[in-house]
């Protein structure tokens, strides 16, 4: 049964038996009527709650949820806090928090030991559940923390996971086929894409989303136009100089996120090449740097709030049992279109 705590200074902090006492009605009944069963005669409910109010009582939350079965506390792990992972452990706190739930933040700068250690702790009853942000775990990891019945969804999949392991991410395939489309349209064909980590998931999906658009307008993807990177922004500027070091350089560039992009921008500032008039440049994710970049940067809108509760519903339903009809959820991305892109000098 849930302890009450009183709001008023005094030595030692009442129980839910003292309210009973004072109502006049059982333990069972208080109870029911702080965790707003309906289950209790409206007379009754009144009485139990004028004696709440009478001597300033409230209930202790925690307690509340340990006397059913649970904390009331969500583990949220992320690599490391900033814009993009601030962005998704903001929806996700937002929904908790509608839920009367709050979140345990346990950044892992993505090394795996780390996370190994927060998940073992995690599983000994300290929190209800998990979301984990672009973990670093191997796939089978998880599924067997999933046999053992520990309820986590993953966000943003860093490599192929079982499919029975619940996940969202964005849809990042078709997000890379309408960025490169829209280049495609307005003319470009020598279209270069600063690719991420290889063997990452959104990384690959995004490749292929890439292709795939490049296929329709009848264009064989050059692997020289396809520099491998790693998400940063030095990353994005060093890749540029080469492309620009090319007999025959790119017209536009789609970056696979938009500290690539950035870095791309810092280049060809360097080189003297105006964007958009020499060269088109596109990004992805939509981060706020993005519309504050000179130019603002067209780039693919990753919807990383709405990741971020979607996982948190995939895990409550985990928590009462709920059949999940789509263990993966993939929310649609938008094409942000600004300044960076416009047709080639020749067209």
């Amino acid at each position: 049964m849930p302890p009450i705590e009183r709001k008023r200074n005094q030595p030692e902090r009442a129980t839910i038996r003292d309210i009973a006492s004072k109502a006049g009605v059982s333990i069972a009944t208080v109870s029911r009527v702080m965790n707003d069963r309906p289950d209790v005669a409206p007379v009754t409910r009144e009485r139990v709650l004028e004696v709440v109010r009478e001597h300033g009582f409230t209930i202790n939350r925690s307690a509340r949820a340990l006397s059913n079965g649970r904390t009331g506390l969500i583990a949220i792990t992320v690599p490391v806090i900033h814009e993009y992972f601030a962005t998704i452990l903001s929806g996700a706190s937002e929904a908790l928090y509608e839920q009367d739930m709050r979140v345990v933040l346990c950044p892992t700068q993505h090394e795996v030991e780390r996370e190994v250690r927060l998940l073992e702790r995690l599983m000994t009853g300290t929190v209800d559940g998990a979301i984990l942000v672009l973990p670093s775990e191997p796939s089978d990891r998880l599924k067997l923390l999933a046999k053992k019945g520990y309820p986590f969804v993953v966000v943003d999949d860093r490599e192929p996971l079982d499919p029975q392991i619940p996940a969202v991410s964005a849809a990042h395939a078709t997000g890379a086929r309408d960025a490169t489309q829209h280049l495609l349209q307005l003319g470009h064909r020598r279209i270069a894409a600063i690719t991420g980590p290889r063997g990452w998931v959104a990384d690959e999906e995004r490749l292929n989303g890439y292709h795939a658009a490049l296929a329709s307008a009848g264009i064989v993807p050059d692997p020289k136009l396809e520099p491998e990177s790693d998400f940063q922004k030095g990353g994005g500027y060093q890749s540029a100089l080469e492309l620009f070091d090319m007999d025959d350089p790119p017209t536009a560039i789609f970056a696979f996120n938009d500290n690539l992009a950035i870095g791309v921008l810092k280049a060809a500032a360097e080189r003297g090449l105006r964007v958009p008039e020499d060269l088109s440049v596109v990004g992805f994710d939509d981060s706020e740097q993005a519309a504050f970049a000179t130019p603002p940067l067209t780039t693919v809108r990753q919807p990383l709030a709405e990741m971020g509760r979607m996982a948190v519903s995939l895990l409550l339903r985990q928590l009462d049992q709920q059949r999940l009809e789509a263990l993966r959820v993939e929310l649609a991305t938008r094409l942000v279109v600004r300044e960076s892109t416009a047709p080639p000098r020749a067209a």
